[in-house]
């Protein structure tokens, strides 16, 4: 049986060429992500801005602001409704009651419940939750907290394992890839909940795992090739991973795209972020992380054999991996 390959053998691609390319395009995508996230701001869920959010489905896309209108008049405070999906659900988000027992907040949601079943036959209702102002602000900060101690042990490891050039690398396309798919959330306004926070750090996790794969082989075709200039170390290293890297990523997605397409709306943010931090991922970790080696500086180990000497294998294996342009 012939297996698959989805990157033919020998695969010489010359990636260190784009490099610039490369760079430019990912400072462009960090500042619009940046900008972006800025201007429109993100439309942060129930667990981090507290309050009521109930859920209702209908059987044909209502307007909002008769919605609106429906659940102002109830009493219950200022209503903030957004569609969901197809068009059919609709979030509706409401301050707590001031009193804080588990019963005032249901006769809020059976109140809400029955206006719009009255107002609109057949709709239906779905969930709610609710969160209270002191926990949301715990949550926001246990969030981030969570991000950025991921990112900054993922470098140290980097560091550690292997020179500071990697782990300063590695930081940098991780940080990447979080601001792209935040400002895609901000792009998009898909609500940014606890759930969206674990596919960050699900994100965070797949690009160091594809990430220390590649600055693996190239510390060890470093010390295979001590006579190599950086730029071929490099692209021989990616190519080398590369089928490893491409089978990864689409099988991953294969998975993801299933998961959008039929897990329904209330997971549709968390595959969307996941989706978007795997492309992005692979991305970074082939043309970003790996090329930025040279910028930062990192030369292979010099060759410690005696004088006059002369490593054959080496002359020879660099000659037959040259790089070819393209």
């Amino acid at each position: 049986m012939r297996l698959l390959k989805l990157v033919p053998d020998n695969t010489n691609i010359d990636f260190v060429r784009l490099r610039g390319w490369a760079f430019g395009l990912t400072l462009l995508l960090t500042v619009l992500a940046v900008g972006v996230t800025f201007a429109k701001g993100l439309n942060l869920g129930v667990d981090f801005v507290g309050g009521l959010m109930i859920e209702e489905k209908f059987p044909t896309p209502p307007s909002a602001d008769r919605v609106r209108s429906v659940v102002d008049g109830l009493g219950v405070g200022e209503a903030s409704i957004q569609t969901v999906g197809d068009g059919r659900t609709i979030s509706i988000r409401l301050p707590l009651p001031e009193s804080k027992d588990e019963g005032a907040t249901n006769a809020v949601v059976r109140k809400v419940e029955t206006a719009l079943g009255q107002q609109f036959p057949g709709a239906t209702f779905s969930r709610y939750d609710t969160v209270s102002g002191k926990v949301s602000n715990e949550l926001i900060k246990h969030g981030v907290l969570a991000v950025v101690l991921a990112i900054l042990g993922i470098g140290l490891f980097a560091i550690f394992r292997f020179e500071w050039q990697f782990g300063v690398s590695t930081i940098v396309a991780i940080v990447h890839d979080l601001l792209v798919t935040l400002g895609f959330f901000a792009i998009t306004q898909f609500e940014l909940d606890l759930t969206i926070i674990a596919a960050f750090l699900t994100i965070i996790g797949y690009s160091i795992n594809d990430k220390i794969v590649i600055d693996d082989r190239i510390r060890e075709n470093m010390r295979r090739y001590r006579k190599m200039d950086m730029r071929e170390i490099i692209n021989l290293s990616v190519n080398e991973t590369l089928p490893r890297t491409v089978m990864t990523s689409v099988t991953i997605l294969l998975a993801l795209v299933a998961l959008l397409l039929l897990g329904g709306h209330v997971l549709r943010g968390f595959t969307a972020a996941m989706i978007l931090g795997i492309v992005v991922g692979t991305y970074s970790s082939i043309y970003v992380s790996s090329s930025l080696l040279i910028s930062l500086g990192l030369r292979a180990e010099p060759n410690r054999e005696k004088p006059g000497t002369t490593d054959k294998r080496t002359i020879a294996d660099a000659e037959r991996i040259t790089p070819r342009e393209g």
